[in-house]
């Protein structure tokens, strides 16, 4: 059985880490702390569904990308 949460927080590192944004500019454009994007990084907690849109839009990528649904 796949541990989802830790696919979605690699996928999403990769997607931070992939971007030409730092942490706290990423942080700063979506209206959180840098502290809470190394939580959802980390997988310790999530995004509500509205901050996770904006992360997508932020980082130029799919919610598809970041939840592991390409095939």
């Amino acid at each position: 059985m796949k541990n989802y949460e830790e696919i979605i927080a690699a996928n999403l590192r990769t997607e931070i880490e992939n971007s030409a944004k730092s942490k706290s500019q990423i942080a700063a454009e979506i209206g959180i702390s840098k502290p809470t994007l190394s939580q959802y990084l980390s997988g310790r907690i999530f995004p509500s569904l509205a901050t996770f849109a904006r992360l997508c839009e932020v980082l130029d990528c799919s919610a598809d990308d970041i939840l592991g649904l390409r095939r």
